[in-house]
């Protein structure tokens, strides 16, 4: 019971595994990282014990760019008759679960075992409450159960505060059937990663001003016009009707990359197919020069080095704010809604 499993996309293990062993070894954390090609997970295995408590301890979970969920723990081989019995046998040295979540790798072999997931819980948390291993609500940790199969589970716990916001990472979004296109999402979720839910309608309120850079169609531009702000929507392709029909979007045939607002504004929107050097650079310059108060820009990723690769483009836009003296926080983060790329949100103070 000395493994960290964290989750992500398929495809992204490695990137999974340089993230956690680079901050591993930064924390002076005994392990090694491992991870088969497309199984949507990897594994820190610890070499002293208590080592991925250590880890989750010392690491926001939110600081972590490509995994989805994490929990420290332990697979747990289950009998066909008895799972639950099992489970609570493995739970004997483990504190008392203040809630229960049971999850699934993001493969199709995870996606065929939803149904047992929703037959197995509700047995299952009866028997946990009544053996006094789970207090729903309480101030234990989240219990965590990650299936492989109806015969194996892994056995994790992680602090509710310092995890995933949705099981398996996976938010739970509705495409919203005026908008022009499903990245509308991509929009959505990262303000649900980047912005505490409580600072919404400070944040994102009604009247303040936006420019969506690579707006056609106007999926990104959909999401600001619904919190009613007034938008400068920025690309030589055509805007959706509708959005144009709102009253709150000037349509500006122009190069994202040379456009500027002629006063600045709360929020800039990128989502532009383009190297993520450049896309990194606008982003600098629009939070540097004091254009936009707050910026959403997704990099799209090289095919290979891609962990290294965001690394090294973060660094540089932190040590171009700092040389222009200008502080901001600094986010980055591959969305459910990502596919070869990352979300990066900078708001500047």
């Amino acid at each position: 019971m000395n493994t960290l499993l964290l989750h992500c996309r398929p495809g992204f293990e490695g990137e999974v595994c340089a993230e956690i062993s680079e901050h591993a070894a930064q924390l002076g954390v005994a392990g090694y990282a491992k991870a088969k090609p497309g199984s949507a997970h990897a594994e820190f295995v610890g070499q002293e014990p208590g080592a991925p408590v250590r880890l989750m301890n010392a690491l926001p979970f939110r600081s972590l760019i490509f995994p989805r969920q994490w929990a420290a723990g332990g697979f747990v081989a289950l009998p066909e008759s008895d799972r639950a019995g099992a489970l609570l046998e493995a739970l004997a040295d483990q504190p008392v679960a203040g809630s229960l979540w049971l999850e699934v790798l993001d493969t199709n072999e995870g996606k065929e075992l939803s149904t047992f997931c929703r037959k197995f819980e509700a047995p299952l948390r009866k028997a946990l409450i009544r053996a006094g291993r789970l207090v729903e609500g309480g101030s234990g940790p989240r219990l965590l159960l990650t299936f492989r199969s109806g015969r194996e589970a892994f056995l994790g716990m992680a602090p509710a505060d310092n995890s995933a916001l949705w099981p398996m990472g996976i938010p739970r979004l509705k495409f919203p059937r005026s908008a022009p296109s499903r990245s509308t999402l991509k929009l959505e979720e990262a303000w649900h990663h980047f912005l505490p839910r409580a600072e919404w309608d400070a944040r994102l309120a009604p009247g303040m001003t936006a420019v969506d850079l690579g707006a056609a169609p106007g999926g990104w531009t959909w999401q600001l016009v619904n919190r009613h702000m007034k938008v400068s929507a920025v690309d030589n392709g055509p805007m959706d009707e509708a959005l144009m029909q709102s009253g709150l979007v000037e349509h500006f045939r122009a190069d994202g990359f040379v456009f500027r607002p002629r006063r600045p504004v709360d929020w800039m929107v990128c989502d532009i197919v383009e190297k993520p050097a450049r896309n990194a650079a606008l982003l600098e310059t629009w939070v540097g020069e004091g254009l936009c108060r707050e910026a959403v820009v997704n990099l799209k990723l090289p095919m290979k080095q891609r962990y290294a690769e965001v690394r090294r483009l973060l660094e540089r836009i932190e040590e171009g704010l700092r040389a222009r003296g200008v502080r901001a926080s600094i986010g980055c983060k591959q969305l459910y809604h990502d596919r070869e790329e990352v979300t990066c949100h900078l708001r500047r103070f």
